[in-house]
């Protein structure tokens, strides 16, 4: 009884990877989990989840110019989805930079102004039925082998310049005042963070889809921050969770029918209510704990 059990749930795990897409589904899903747990650190770090929806959003007018021009190969779509993402995280810099204008107000220009423009590219098109599904929403399932080879070449790019520039990132992240009296580039160093972060929401659009990018981005973060403290634990706990929600994720699409994006931040929401009840449950037994010597003694 145990063997049949232990072969069913072995059968159970690996029936869905005898199929190819299954395979390359996996692999994209680890790879954005993985990556967007990274960068995500520090969107949770210094507040930036606003921006990286916003960012998501702002692929649109690339995305319709490229199905205006016939451009509709999924691939092409990618770089004209980077371009523009990069475009509005730049935008983003040097509002906010200029000092006249608070960087959430920066965002809202850009977010609104670059949807418009999509919008308005879309209402040119002699009709409406061009198909954006699968950039709202994402389909891992569709990922071609020369997509996984673009966002292999693209997250290697965005971890490697995360951990070149870790020292001057996380101390512009903590104490911006500090780093200017070291001298550290400030603005370059923003700019870098915001052409990584549109880097990554571009990479993740093929999974998760615009509508959900930003909670790969924050999710996983944001529960590794309810565990450790330390900066150095958090960006090696936060990738392996999002890592962890693609793959689960990537389960409960293939058996429950649910689609694979969605499944995949279900999964990673699921965990973070998990762990965000277990430390305030902990959290109040301590203080009780705390306060029970007192009233002994009183």
């Amino acid at each position: 009884m145990m063997l049949e059990t232990l072969a069913a749930l072995v059968h159970g795990l690996l029936d869905p990877f005898t199929h190819a897409f299954m395979v390359r589904g996996l692999l994209a899903a680890v790879t954005v989990g993985t990556v967007c747990g990274i960068v995500g650190t520090f969107v949770v770090l210094r507040g930036m989840a606003f921006l990286g929806d916003a960012l998501a959003h702002t692929i649109l007018p690339g995305v319709a110019l490229a199905h205006l021009l016939g451009a509709t190969r999924r691939g092409t779509l990618f770089w004209w989805a980077l371009f523009t993402a990069v475009a509005a995280a730049l935008g983003v810099g040097a509002i906010s930079r200029s000092g006249r204008l608070r960087e959430d107000t920066a965002i809202g220009i850009v977010f609104a102004g670059m949807f418009a423009l999509g919008i308005a590219i879309i209402s040119t098109m002699q009709s409406y039925t061009v198909d954006l599904a699968h950039v709202l929403f994402g389909n891992v399932l569709q990922v071609s082998w020369a997509d996984l080879r673009i966002m292999w070449i693209c997250s290697g790019i965005v971890v490697a310049g995360i951990f070149l520039f870790y020292k001057e990132l996380v101390v512009l992240s903590f104490d911006p005042i500090f780093a200017a009296t070291l001298r550290l580039p400030s603005r370059t160093l923003n700019y870098l963070l915001l052409v990584l972060i549109a880097v990554v929401i571009v990479v993740a659009l093929q999974t998760v889809g615009v509508a959900l990018v930003v909670a790969m981005l924050v999710t996983p973060a944001a529960t590794a921050s309810l565990v450790v403290a330390r900066l150095r634990s958090l960006m090696v706990l936060s990738p392996i969770l999002g890592g962890a929600s693609g793959v689960a994720g990537l389960y409960l699409s293939y058996y429950a029918g649910v689609a694979p994006g969605a499944a995949m931040v279900l999964v990673a929401t699921m965990v973070f209510v998990a762990v965000f009840s277990s430390v305030q449950i902990g959290s109040r037994r301590l203080r009780r704990g705390r306060a029970a010597p007192t009233a002994d003694t009183a």
